[in-house]
């Protein structure tokens, strides 16, 4: 009956946890490469999207 009650609590905070990674999960990159030009433009800097992606991977840390 104990190995019901935490099993059950395991599976409710899996549940839980599942649902609050979707409401909370990050901009997909696509829209956040947009808007990071955007910005960028707005405030004067010409770039283009090959240069957005490579300062996003820049960033990131991965080789560009």
């Amino acid at each position: 009956m104990k190995s019901m009650i935490l099993l059950s609590a395991f599976i409710g905070g899996a549940i839980v946890g599942a649902g609050s990674a979707l409401l909370f999960a990050p901009e997909k990159g696509e829209e956040l490469r947009s808007r990071i030009c955007k910005i960028l433009r707005r405030n004067g800097i010409k770039i283009s999207d090959d240069e957005v992606d490579a300062l996003v991977a820049e960033l990131a840390g991965a080789e560009a």
